[in-house]
């Protein structure tokens, strides 16, 4: 009887969660699990949870899987990077055992291979019947999207302008050299056609292939960017071409390698350096949309996963002071821009034209963090909770944002070490000194404003107040017409509450938010349609080298130009919210 009395005690009183969810039926031979159930004793966790345990283990392969499959893609993009970075490396320190020809054959061959997975992966894997079952809403906006065919058209007419260049100097080039641009004009094309078409999918078959494909692309891609930044053959022959034909012109006979129609190898000169920054930049935005897109490869998204139904279109909401200043600030830019331009096209540029370069931008970049400043004054008064959800492509909008702003931020430190080490008190050097100093200050503010309004909650997220201050209950579950209609109006009510009765700060973050898209559109033109004046003022240049400040310069300008076209982006969406 002791031992009878005891064993109730021994069984197990609650049956583990996984048993309580799923019950399995015991096996007809086994007169102990028969008893069980005669009895109401729970059965074994091991018998009621095999289902459980069975769906749980192919999940955990599955993560496995993708986790193996990430890991090894990334391995070879990096292995590839280093390959790909050592040959650049080795050319520039040592051009005679490793030269740009080398370079050249090692990333035709890896755009060929690139290439050939474009085309696969557009022709056959996106064709399959369940390739793609999801669209990642967030992915390529219309932004990037249009950015990526700009800077992709710019970039296919810098190899056309390079072809020109090559072909009026065939008598004293390689004819090899001509397959290079021809080879990177069809990989851009193709490149361009595939991530616009296809930036947004979430694929999910063949996914080990598709992501050592992207990644072997984004390593494609950047070394493509770092050859662009560390390269300065082109300009070396065009800077050579100028010295031969004054020695010609003052009697002495060269060797150089010279164009023979003078007019036409101008037109390809200066098409070539104006275009130049956009190639770089062409290279950021690739790597960025494929990272996202390789990020997306195997994600299943929720069904009601996608943008805010009621996310507003683009309207002004009575804005005046905003846009009106920043259209001052463009009209001011523009008129900057082409008097900087005519004067860059003769032989010197005088330094009154780089005085009213940089005083433009003294007089612009203090409004800038002003109204930085005030609107994340705002941001803090506001009574819009802060969305603290995890949310991928926010944080990697954030990282890329103030990854951008380094390259900018770069310059002005060299820019200021140059000055403060040399000649400071002469008045374009306290102009070059108070533009470094005021671009790092408006880059830090700026970052700061729309980092905070991306994380506040939208409108169109919260419920609107009822007479008594408080917010409504939550709409009834759906179930007849009337609850149908309560719903209808209830979004009614939520609209006029956020669009048609804005209080000053709304209004208030609302004009600075346009205000600040303006003049970053107008510091966006002016560096990326050919004004770069760190090139041509000589005082950088002097103190740290041509081949050194040429690097420096072209690693951090085609950042800036990301970082300005990048905020107008995340401007856009502070709008919005607001």
């Amino acid at each position: 009887m002791p031992a009878q009395a005891s064993a109730p005690l021994q069984a197990p009183s609650v049956a583990s969660p996984e048993a309580q969810g799923i019950g399995a039926a015991p096996a007809e031979g086994n007169p102990v699990h028969a008893g069980a159930e005669q009895t109401g004793a729970p059965a074994s966790p091991r018998q009621k949870s095999w289902l459980v345990r069975h769906f749980s283990l192919l999940l955990r392969r599955d993560r496995q899987a993708q986790k193996a499959g990430q890991l090894f893609s990334g391995l070879l993009a990096l292995n590839v990077v280093f390959l790909g970075g050592a040959f650049i490396c080795s050319m520039v320190f040592n051009n005679v055992a490793v030269t740009l020809g080398d370079v050249w054959i090692l990333l035709a061959a890896l755009k060929a291979l690139s290439l050939l997975w474009l085309l696969y992966f557009a022709s056959c894997t996106t064709r399959h019947p369940h390739a793609v079952l999801y669209h990642d809403p967030h992915a390529g906006p219309i932004w990037v999207r249009g950015s990526l065919v700009l800077f992709g058209s710019c970039t296919i007419c810098l190899n056309v302008f390079r072809v020109g260049y090559d072909v009026s100097h065939i008598h004293c080039k390689s004819q090899l050299e001509l397959i290079f641009p021809v080879i990177e004009i069809i990989f851009l094309g193709v490149q361009t056609w595939v991530l616009w078409k296809h930036c947004k999918d979430c694929v999910q078959v063949r996914t080990n292939l598709t992501r050592c494909g992207l990644m072997l692309t984004l390593a494609t891609d950047l070394l493509l960017w770092v050859l662009a930044v560390t390269n300065d053959s082109m300009h070396r022959e065009i800077k050579a071409e100028l010295n031969a034909l004054m020695e010609n012109f003052s009697g002495n006979d060269t060797n150089t390698c010279l164009c023979l129609n003078a007019t036409v190898c101008e037109v390809f000169q200066k098409g070539y350096l104006m275009l130049y920054p956009f190639s770089t930049e062409y290279c950021l935005l690739c790597c960025a949309v494929l990272f996202v897109m390789w990020k997306n490869v195997g994600r299943r998204l929720a069904p009601h996963t996608g943008a805010h139904p009621g996310t507003p279109p683009f309207h002004l909401h009575g804005a005046i002071f905003g846009p009106l200043l920043g259209l001052l600030a463009l009209v001011a830019g523009v008129c900057v821009f082409v008097l900087f331009q005519i004067e860059a096209s003769g032989p010197t540029i005088a330094r009154q034209y780089f005085a009213l370069y940089y005083a433009f931008y003294v007089a612009v970049l203090p409004a800038m963090s002003l109204a930085c400043l005030a609107g994340t004054a705002i941001h803090g008064l506001e009574e819009r909770e802060l969305d603290t959800l995890k949310n991928p492509t926010r944080s990697l909008d954030v990282v890329l944002l103030m990854g951008a702003a380094l390259g900018q931020m770069g310059i002005a430190y060299f820019s200021i070490v140059a000055i403060v080490a040399t000649r400071p008190h002469e008045l374009l050097n306290r102009l070059i000194l108070a533009y470094s100093l005021l671009l790092i200050l408006q880059h830090i503010v700026q970052n700061l404003f729309i980092i905070e309004g991306l994380h506040r909650r939208p409108l169109w997220e919260m419920a609107p107040e009822g007479p008594a201050g408080k917010q409504e209950a939550e709409p009834p579950r759906r179930g007849s017409l009337l609850e149908l209609g309560q719903d209808l109006r209830r979004a009614s009510l939520a609209y006029i509450h956020s669009y048609s009765h804005l209080n000053w700060k709304r209004r208030a973050l609302k004009e600075i938010s346009l205000f600040l898209i303006l003049c970053n559109i107008t510091l966006w033109m002016m560096p990326a349609f050919g004004i770069h004046p760190e090139f041509e003022n000589g005082l950088e240049q002097d103190f740290y080298g041509y081949q050194t400040w040429f690097t420096i310069v072209n690693f951090g300008l085609p950042l800036g130009v990301f970082y300005r076209m990048h905020s107008v982006g995340g401007l856009v969406e502070v709008y919005l919210e607001a």
